[in-house]
């Protein structure tokens, strides 16, 4: 559901609230601090939104919207 680019994925990442209202509360109000030569962010912006929108919340809650980390780095850590 929502079929969300890498680039989406990692936008919604980086400014998840919790709830889809919340996220998408987040991306317009992020959107509109955007300078007029970052277009390929608010494209990226707009296309989530319009993705956002259209699903229902309880789709919403089967994304799982964490970053995508190296399994490698997880394990030198420790």
């Amino acid at each position: 559901m929502g079929n969300f680019t890498f680039d989406e994925i990692n936008l919604m990442c980086i400014y998840n609230t919790g709830t889809r209202q919340g996220l998408m509360d987040a991306l317009k109000e992020m959107r509109g601090y955007l300078e007029s030569d970052e277009t390929e962010l608010r494209a990226i912006t707009d296309s989530a939104l319009e993705k956002l929108s259209a699903m229902t919340d309880a789709d919403f809650e089967t994304l799982e919207l964490y970053p995508d980390f190296d399994d490698k780095e997880d394990t030198d850590a420790e």
